[in-house]
């Protein structure tokens, strides 16, 4: 995970002095993409909740959700996250927040009505975790990142096609083309490699999961679950949730829809059972 923050980094601060040499106003731009970032990352919790139909529920409303909840998080000294419900047969959970104090944790309807007490408290572990471990905050940075490059893309695209860019005109065409060609580079291997940044923070989020709920084979037999109940779900209700993918326990992926592991927001579900696992049996013998 940071030999890919890393390699992230460094891919970007190489592209950067490529756009000063290049003549591109890199600063002016990546304040663009700034405010749009940061506007994102502080209403990211209200976006996920309006992109997904997720209702924020009272004690009073949900108290078995909401004694679970609180429960976890006073095991690992975390304040008590907003609780929130999305009424779906989907059996998925998400969680999102900038920080442990504004953290929220939503649950379907359909995950609470599949999993036993035990799993759906395993389920909850992992995304508080997510939360402890401010996945949000990494995740922010990295996409600022490919952000810019987006952005450019669509501002050198627009200036080559209405004939210029600004700045450095006279070195013509190809010089723009150059630079056009370059980004698109530079976006799909930033992509990749934010793309395995979020695979190694579900790998994190169940490791850190199965020591708040203190049971990674309940976490386990929960993906098998969960997974196992896709093809009944219709099409329609899958879609309600695709907004939402890379924040999901597991991506609510449509019949029929494949990715190859390198363009997938989550690790293979195989390889997460199976760590899942072999730390369920570290744990029973002591073994760290």
């Amino acid at each position: 995970m940071y030999f890919t923050m890393f390699m992230l980094g460094i891919l970007y601060a190489i592209f950067g002095l490529f756009l000063i040499a290049s003549g591109m106003p890199i600063l002016f731009v990546g304040g663009i993409v700034g405010v749009m970032v940061v506007v994102q990352y502080y209403l990211s919790d209200r976006l996920i909740l309006m992109s997904t139909g997720a209702k924020q529920v009272s004690e009073s409303e949900e108290p078995e959700l909401h004694r679970m909840v609180k429960l976890l998080a006073d095991r690992y000294g975390m304040p008590m996250p907003k609780v929130a419900v999305i009424n779906t047969q989907i059996p998925n959970a998400f969680a999102t927040g900038r920080n442990p104090k504004n953290a929220l944790v939503a649950v379907t309807t359909g995950i609470q009505q599949r999993l036993s007490e035990r799993e759906l408290q395993a389920v909850i572990g992992h995304e508080l975790a997510h939360v402890a471990n401010r996945d949000m905050r990494v995740l922010a940075v990295a996409n600022f990142l490919v952000t810019l490059t987006s952005f450019l893309m669509t501002m050198l695209f627009w200036n080559m096609l209405f004939g210029g860019m600004g700045g450095r005109r006279n070195n013509g065409g190809g010089a723009v083309m150059m630079v056009y060609l370059v980004t698109i580079v530079v976006y799909f291997i930033g992509q990749l490699l934010v793309l395995a940044l979020t695979r190694y923070r579900e790998y994190g989020a169940d490791h850190t999961g199965a020591e708040i709920s203190g049971d990674p084979g309940a976490l386990a037999d929960a993906l098998e679950k969960i997974s196992g109940t896709v093809n009944q779900i219709p099409d329609k209700d899958l879609r309600k949730l695709q907004t939402a993918n890379a924040f999901l326990i597991i991506p609510a992926a449509l019949k029929g829809e494949g990715s190859m592991h390198l363009f997938s927001t989550h690790p293979p579900l195989q390889e997460r059972i199976k760590r899942l696992r072999e730390l369920e049996q570290r744990m029973r013998y002591g073994v760290r």
